[in-house]
């Protein structure tokens, strides 16, 4: 977990034309791109790898502190690079070959697993070298992510870009249901080092992908002061309405509500009184709620897109407050679907709608503000939910979480602009 030298103004589609888009079966037009079967089909192993580390990562902290608070710390170091510097690599992605880029930090993420995986192994692994292996990873993804987002348009074009991130979604939830069910068996006969393993081997599907893939030269276009650059970034963003708007809502959510993921081992262990499988059958429900998500964002008409990201803030928060409550691992699972599920329509409607609006000379700009938003937020969330867990326990954190979230839509709902439609010459009204 980018996209950004003013366009003509297409005359707006058709509505039939629109609905269209938004269908189920338009969605595997996107594989008419060679590229974008290569990215799918390497990206898909990858993930899987990632979200079995994620599960392994947290019960091996877990498992050596039984502190809320240093999953907190862990989750923090992990994301924290992505808030202060993604920025930074947006306007790399901008500026130089996104194919390339996407080479030398996939292998950089693939030698950091690699590393995770020898030392647990080998019986060395401390809780400091998972946290700093954890930022090593960050400062990765502080590149990666944007980078890779701006990178499907390369990939599809604008024709099929919101259906391209709509599959992105359902590809990296469907590995969130797949990756977590197998982590937790794996820890539980072979440990946590087992599963860094796989994770580093995976990693080469992506780069043989990437490798594969022959892309055509952007354009060339002349690079400016790389501090004025950024200023524009945020200049654009903050005088466009929608964007702004969706970027503080999605800000909002991804701190006080997103990092409940997190507290998992906590919940698992000390108020469902699970294993390492109860464990990953949180996060694959955690999963099956995002899958839906996935699914549901490439069917929502785009007349309604713009109205999907504070519905999906509430049904989140609502979602949070009542998993709360829940001491049975089934109700708990029951409850983390929707949760999964709106929080994947929040995050895909608002970057669908942000590169929609955004002009192509700052798309990587944009998109690193929004994985600022949502991957960088979190961090601050993890820390703050791992502080109060341990102060007046994990269940009640995460309630006060989920409440916040509901304000957060109340407040966007009455911050909201005019109703508009989802068509070019409205949307550029928004921007100064």
């Amino acid at each position: 977990m980018n996209h950004h030298e003013p366009v003509s103004t297409p005359s707006p589609e058709p509505a039939s034309h629109l609905e269209e888009r938004s269908s189920a079966l338009a969605l595997l037009r996107v594989f008419r791109h060679r590229n974008y079967r290569l990215f799918f089909s390497g990206q898909l192993v990858s993930l899987m790898g990632t979200w079995i580390t994620q599960v392994a990562q947290g019960w091996l902290v877990y498992d050596l502190t039984h502190s809320p608070l240093l999953l907190g710390i862990t989750s923090f170091a992990g994301q924290i690079p992505v808030f202060f510097i993604t920025s930074l690599g947006g306007m790399v992605a901008d500026r130089v070959d996104r194919r390339r880029t996407l080479m030398i930090t996939q292998s950089l993420a693939m030698l950091q697993a690699a590393t995770l995986a020898v030392l647990t192994l080998s019986g060395l692994i401390q809780v400091w070298e998972v946290v700093a292996l954890a930022l090593f990873k960050g400062l990765v993804n502080a590149f990666d992510v944007p980078t890779r987002q701006a990178f499907t348009v390369d990939m599809v074009g604008r024709e099929d870009l919101r259906n391209a991130i709509s599959l992105n979604s359902i590809m990296f939830n469907l590995a969130r249901v797949v990756g977590p069910s197998i982590a937790g068996v794996i820890i539980a006969i072979w440990g946590t080092g087992v599963c860094f393993s796989i994770d580093a081997v995976s990693y080469g599907a992506v780069l043989i992908g990437i490798f594969l893939m022959v892309v055509p030269p952007r354009p060339k276009r002349a690079a400016g002061k790389p501090l004025t650059e950024l200023r524009e970034g945020f200049h654009y963003a903050w005088n466009s309405h929608t964007i702004r708007l969706t970027l503080l809502l999605v800000s909002v959510l991804a701190a006080c509500g997103a990092s409940y993921v997190s507290q998992m081992p906590a919940v698992a262990r000390e108020v469902l009184h699970q294993n390492a499988a109860g464990l990953g059958a949180l996060m694959a429900a955690i999963g099956v709620g995002a899958l839906f998500g996935a699914y549901g964002l490439a069917r929502v008409p785009d007349r309604h897109l713009l109205q999907t990201p504070i519905l999906s803030a509430l049904s989140f928060g609502l979602s949070l407050i009542a998993f709360s409550q829940s001491h049975l691992l089934w109700l708990s699972m029951l409850l983390l679907m929707p949760a999964g599920c709106s929080l994947v329509l929040l995050g895909g409607s608002v970057n669908t709608i942000i590169q929609t609006v955004s002009h192509d000379h700052v798309r990587g700009r944009i998109v690193a503000l929004y994985t600022m938003s949502f991957i960088g937020m979190m961090p601050w969330g993890s820390l703050a939910l791992g502080w109060l867990a341990d102060e007046i326990g994990v269940g009640e954190a995460i309630s006060l979480g989920g409440t916040l979230c509901v304000l957060a839509a109340i407040v966007a709902y009455f911050l909201r602009g005019p109703r508009y439609t989802l068509n070019q010459p409205l949307l550029e009204r928004e921007i100064v």
